[in-house]
């Protein structure tokens, strides 16, 4: 019996995570001897995240929530790695599965590690150069201690080449956040804001936003979406609102312009539906990069670097930086229908799970014959 430990900590995990459960429950409906447990290290609190979103993404609720709740960076990563070191001396599986950048996947590697158990990371090798990313900083200590390394693209198999990792633990499948979207989009659902707001096909706007250097400024953010509004020609922007960015926005003393419409938080399948019949997103979220790429839908990312550079090179996306004077050029291009058409990166074909899953099961029935 080959035996998995499955590691969330954020919402986006989840979506990553998914598809790997779907593909073990399968073959353990055909009587193959893998297993799993999905731990939930409790990093971020999403009120949105109750029963109705398991049933979305078609898997179970965690079987270990280790309540971690928030804290300064040091306090959450001290809080999961006792919280880990304690379930792995109950029981240690054969592997530790990770994914993406948060704070929980380096925490887990980092206890996995200190008690022998081998660690996968799935989008091992993604970088996005800036040091100033809690994140970039969990894939760099991640990624020196990994095992094995479930890539997305070329470019994040060079770059752990180039840190001497050796060819024969990197194994490039794609990408499980793909997997989830293909799943999933037979079943986008429309927003209850759709009719509420009149939106029409490819005639709105999607906005998120909720990077710090984006959003603590409140005079920076502001300038940001004055920009966004001025330069989108009076169609309506779609805003749903990261609570972290809210708070900026209700300091306001002035309302935002009529043609900017801030909603809650949306469910996953009901945000892609949005994204899906939108004009185009304009963002600072590395993973929505990720799907309108797939989805073909013109985006523009308000970031100074990216971690999916196959996003820009090969599809959909523009790396606008953070500067609103860059906003203006990219939206005339876009409204002019000059947007550049993108393709799908290789292996990005909602299969990726079956490969990882693959892999681990001839892994160790070589390592148990």
């Amino acid at each position: 019996m080959i035996t998995l430990d499955l590691i969330v900590g954020a919402r986006p995990n989840f979506m990553k995570i998914a598809p790997i459960i779907r593909e073990i429950e399968r073959r353990k409906a055909q009587s193959e001897a893998i297993d799993y447990r999905l731990v939930h290290t409790g990093q971020h609190y999403d009120r949105n995240m109750s029963g109705s979103f398991f049933e979305e993404l078609g898997i179970p609720e965690p079987h270990v929530n280790l309540n971690v709740g928030s804290g300064t960076q040091a306090e959450q990563t001290a809080g999961i790695m006792l919280g880990y070191e304690k379930l792995l001396s109950e029981r240690k599986p054969d592997l530790c599965i990770v994914v993406g950048d948060v704070t929980s996947t380096m925490a887990c590697s980092i206890a996995a590690k200190k008690m022998l158990v081998p660690v996968a990371h799935v989008e091992g090798g993604i970088r996005s150069g800036d040091m100033t990313m809690p994140e970039e900083i969990n894939r760099i200590v991640t990624d020196s201690i990994t095992d094995y390394f479930f890539t997305t693209s070329e470019t994040a198999n060079s770059n752990l080449r180039k840190n001497g990792v050796e060819s024969d633990r990197i194994f490039f499948v794609g990408n499980t956040m793909i997997d989830t979207l293909l799943h999933s989009r037979p079943r986008f659902r429309k927003p209850r804001l759709w009719d509420e707001l009149s939106l029409d096909e490819k005639g709105y706007i999607v906005l998120t936003l909720h990077r710090p250097n984006n959003v603590d400024d409140p005079a920076n953010l502001k300038q940001l979406l004055n920009e966004i509004i001025k330069s989108s020609d009076g169609r309506k922007i779609i805003f749903p609102v990261h609570p972290r960015t809210r708070k900026v926005i209700n300091s306001y003393t002035e309302p935002l312009s009529g043609s900017i419409h801030l909603a809650e938080p949306l469910s996953y399948l009901e945000f892609n539906y949005l994204v899906e019949h939108s004009l185009a997103v304009i963002t600072d979220s590395g993973g929505i990069t990720e799907e309108t790429t797939v989805m073909g839908v013109p985006c523009m990312t308000l970031r100074d670097s990216t971690e999916r550079p196959e996003t820009v090179t090969m599809g959909t996306n523009e790396l606008l930086g953070t500067n609103p004077d860059a906003i203006a050029p990219a939206m005339q291009r876009l409204l002019s229908g000059n947007w550049k058409k993108g393709a799908i990166p290789p292996l990005w074909d909602g299969h990726t799970s079956e490969r990882i899953i693959e892999i681990i099961s001839k892994m160790f029935d070589r390592k148990t014959a």
